[in-house]
């Protein structure tokens, strides 16, 4: 489960964060691609980019946080 303390900077307020246990999977940015980003320079991690939109974005990323295999993504509710 992610830890709220362990979130990396790059994450927006809000929600959904990652924290510093991405592996760089890319399944997220697949699953979320409006939601989730790439940090490109090392080390390299995803990150919330922008909260969810909608009940299809919000969607998007339970489903990314429920399949991420590392269980990188925290969802700190409403």
């Amino acid at each position: 489960m992610a830890e709220r303390s362990k979130r990396v900077a790059e994450n927006v307020a809000g929600q959904f964060y990652v924290d510093d246990t991405c592996i760089d999977c890319e399944l997220c940015r697949e699953t979320a691609p409006a939601n989730f980003t790439l940090k490109p320079k090392a080390p390299r991690y995803s990150y919330v980019i922008r909260q969810p939109d909608g009940p299809a974005e919000f969607a998007a990323c339970l489903a990314a946080m429920d399949e991420c295999p590392v269980e990188a993504i925290g969802d700190d509710g409403a």
